[in-house]
């Protein structure tokens, strides 16, 4: 006769770390509120990076004429003045650009996050 030997380890803390490491690799189910979410994040910060890019250029450009015009870097006269005006034309549209990108975009998902919030409420 053989002798079959069974053993069996149980760690509660090693079973929690197994569960959270499986947890990242399988399908992720999206949810109503988690998808909710997402599109509220998503009107939130529509226009954010194209505005901040503009007027983040825009003071760049304009910094580099101040320095021009206060003789930190030595060119050009007439570089101080157009760099300035140049910095300050691409600085004030920036708020603009954000106000118009996301209008667009909260015309664009609000029939989803009102359908959305409808079902949520309902169930």
């Amino acid at each position: 006769m053989e002798n079959n030997v069974f053993t069996y380890r149980y760690s509660a803390t090693q079973n929690k770390e197994v569960e959270r490491i499986r947890k990242k690799y399988l399908p992720r189910e999206q949810s109503k509120l988690e998808e909710l979410k997402r599109l509220d994040g998503r009107v939130q910060s529509a226009g954010l990076l194209q505005s901040l890019s503009l007027g983040v250029l825009g003071a760049l450009v304009f910094g580099v004429g101040l320095s021009f015009g206060l003789g930190a870097l030595s060119g050009a006269a007439w570089l101080a003045p157009t760099l300035g005006a140049m910095g300050t034309v691409m600085m004030i549209p920036a708020y603009p650009v954000y106000k118009h990108i996301a209008r667009k975009t909260r015309e664009m998902l609000t029939p989803e996050i009102l359908r959305l919030s409808d079902e949520i409420m309902k169930s």
